[in-house]
């Protein structure tokens, strides 16, 4: 993990590749508490004798739970040290390239890709890229705004 002491040197790092997080293995009781949690209950998640003879052939992540496990994950790759506090302002182009089958390894990985003055602090934008381990196209791509603010 990569620890800023300051934003300055954090935004320093602009356009660079901050790390990636760890796998971590994405199971069914974690996607049925995500059903529970959301009322999602569609059968390609939650019912998997049925998904075996669907076009996954095993129950799939929900999207939007994996876009949620982003924080988790990100967590393992860098902290910044110092603001008053960081605000989770939004995202911009969420994409879902790949499903995530049950029992698939997931990891995201960070690059910082835009800090920007606003007048409550800044805004940083940072690109995450959540892989499946053994498929060549991810699982998540997203552009994370987060306020700063100093």
């Amino acid at each position: 993990m990569q620890v800023f002491a300051s934003f300055d040197e954090f935004a320093a790092r602009k356009g660079d590749h901050l790390g990636y997080s760890d796998w971590h293995v994405v199971d069914q009781a974690r996607i049925d508490l995500f059903a529970d949690a959301t009322g999602d209950h569609q059968w390609i998640h939650v019912d998997p004798e049925k998904a075996k003879n669907g076009p996954f052939g095993a129950t799939i992540a929900h999207g939007y739970l994996t876009l949620s496990m982003i924080p988790a994950l990100g967590k393992d790759i860098f902290r910044l040290d110092g603001p008053k506090m960081l605000v989770n302002y939004g995202t911009e182009k969420v994409r879902f390239p790949s499903p995530v089958t049950v029992g698939s390894r997931v990891r995201v990985g960070a690059e910082l890709a835009d800090v920007r003055d606003v007048a409550a602090g800044k805004q940083v934008v940072v690109k995450y890229t959540v892989e499946i381990e053994g498929q060549p196209k991810p699982a998540c791509v997203v552009e994370s705004i987060v306020l700063v603010v100093l």
